[in-house]
């Protein structure tokens, strides 16, 4: 497999009161293209900053971030703005959906950054809602209309309609009841059966059981990985037990 992205002796340090935090000290890390990668490990352990990092969501105090064969780390804010919008898309704990704005606006915001609105843009969109089960009679339903986790599967078309090179997601069912997220989830495992390359931060081992890599966080190191076969290939229940004895054994 080709590495879509990589990392040389990344380190990420904050300032906090004239102490320095090291947040991520030294890491070395290769995520292979098509891989739906779980970052994982306890509170404060570095996972989100360093989604942040490989996204280019925020630059690092050290070292180097490769996305493909472009080092981003050496790119101005501008330039990142742009990288980001045409190979990265974003789903939050928080959805972020504009509340003045319907279903269709809200994705098209997303999408007119890069294509113009055409009949074939606007089949893509439509295509993308059927296939996360938002069916037509809520198209032109407002936020305020819809449930978390409509909101959220909403959220995740908009990520995906320019079609990322790697999906991110930061929690993404963490504010979700168990029957949403169960949904938003099974989106995910969709994405990554067509392809889609994900990168995902949870706590949720739940969640985590739809990648097929987990990396490890302690003190902002890798600290240990658990491979895993594609999702639904294999006995869920021998599939979360044999998870969990890795993260126990990690001290999660």
């Amino acid at each position: 497999m080709t590495a879509i992205l990589r990392t040389e002796k990344l380190c990420k340090t904050f300032s906090n009161d004239g102490m320095q935090q090291h947040v991520i000290k030294n890491l070395d890390l290769s995520i292979d293209s098509g891989d739906f990668t779980v970052i994982m490990g306890a509170s404060g352990s570095g996972k989100s900053t360093l989604l942040y990092a490989l996204s280019g969501m925020d630059k690092p105090s050290m070292g180097k971030v490769f996305f493909g064969e472009e080092d981003i780390s050496s790119y101005s804010n501008d330039q990142l703005a742009m990288f980001r919008r045409r190979n990265c898309g974003f789903v939050f704990q928080s959805i972020y959906l504009l509340e003045n704005m319907n279903v269709i606006d809200n994705i098209l915001t997303g999408a007119l950054v890069l294509q113009k609105n055409t009949p074939a843009l606007i089949s893509r969109v439509k295509s993308l809602l059927g296939h996360v089960g938002i069916g037509e009679e809520l198209w032109k339903k407002y936020p305020n209309q819809l449930s978390g986790g409509e909101c959220q599967r909403v959220g995740i078309v908009r990520a995906v309609v320019n079609e990322p090179r790697v999906l991110f997601a930061d929690e993404p069912t963490g504010a979700l009841d168990s029957s949403s997220g169960q949904a938003v989830l099974d989106v995910f495992t969709s994405l990554h059966k067509d392809g889609q390359s994900i990168v995902m931060v949870t706590h949720d081992i739940k969640t985590a059981l739809r990648g097929n890599r987990v990396i490890y966080l302690r003190d902002g190191s890798v600290v240990g990985e658990y491979k895993m076969p594609l999702y639904g290939t294999d006995d869920v229940t021998s599939r979360r037990d044999s998870l969990q004895a890795f993260l126990n054994e990690m001290g999660w």
